[in-house]
């Protein structure tokens, strides 16, 4: 493999919910490959805090991405901006873990629209731009949750968003084969990142227990992962999910 690949000088990354965790991550991977950075996200000390941490190339906007219409002017706006976006990073994410009866109409409206129609809404102001310039690579961060239909840590409205990503993942990718457009997703599981704090005690040795490697992810391990999908080294590769998941699931 040509390792020049790996390499995103002169290119433009979007990377939604880059504060921290894994966004963090492919943040701080990409600007290492000499990508320009955005990073998108709600909270604004942390996001600010990692721009710092990464350096020159890495910059932030605050988006508050349950909010659609928000979210719509504030991509418009960016576009505008940069002119164009090479790479678009979908990481942003919320868990809730609320039984199915007891889930609540507000929490599953709130999941929905970080998690599912906030990769809509991006991915479909980013791809018109990559259509007009040429191309471009689209990646989302599922989660096996998506697979299986929560019940490691997410519940029923977690999985159903994480699974409707997936799907979305293929029909953007169907959508941009003849223009340039790849898009894949990766599924991630038992990552230590601040999202998943709560998972201790019997409950994190129960998710350990069903992984084969018997650990959690570190975020640069699924950063990894991302990374790959989003650059030239997989340019004969769209619409494919791949599992993170130190084995858990075995291609499933």
């Amino acid at each position: 493999m040509d390792l020049k690949t790996l390499s995103f000088a002169g290119r433009t990354a979007l990377v939604t919910g880059g504060a921290q965790g894994i966004g963090q991550a492919i943040a701080r991977q990409l600007a290492e490959l000499d990508a320009k950075v955005i990073i998108l996200d709600v909270n604004a000390e942390k996001a600010e805090e990692t721009c710092r941490e990464i350096g020159c190339g890495c910059s932030f906007r605050r988006v508050d991405l349950s909010d659609g219409d928000a979210l719509s002017a504030a991509m418009e706006r960016l576009i505008r901006e940069v002119e164009r976006v090479d790479v678009l990073i979908n990481n942003a994410g919320v868990v809730n873990t609320s039984d199915f009866e007891t889930l609540s109409r507000a929490d599953w409206d709130r999941v929905l629209a970080i998690d599912l129609t906030a990769v809509f809404l991006t991915s479909q102001a980013v791809f018109r731009n990559m259509a007009a310039n040429g191309g471009g690579r689209i990646v989302n961060v599922a989660s096996i949750a998506g697979k299986v239909g929560g019940g490691y840590l997410g519940t029923a409205a977690y999985a159903a968003a994480k699974a409707g990503v997936i799907s979305l993942t293929k029909s953007i990718a169907k959508s941009g084969a003849g223009r340039g457009i790849c898009c894949n997703s990766v599924c991630p599981a038992y990552t230590k990142t601040p999202l998943v704090s709560i998972l201790t005690g019997e409950k994190e040795a129960k998710v350990l227990s069903a992984m084969a490697l018997h650990r959690a992810a570190d975020p640069a391990e699924v950063a990894n992962a991302v990374l790959f999908l989003a650059s030239d080294a997989a340019s004969f590769i769209t619409g494919e999910n791949l599992n993170c998941d130190g084995g858990m699931l075995m291609n499933g």
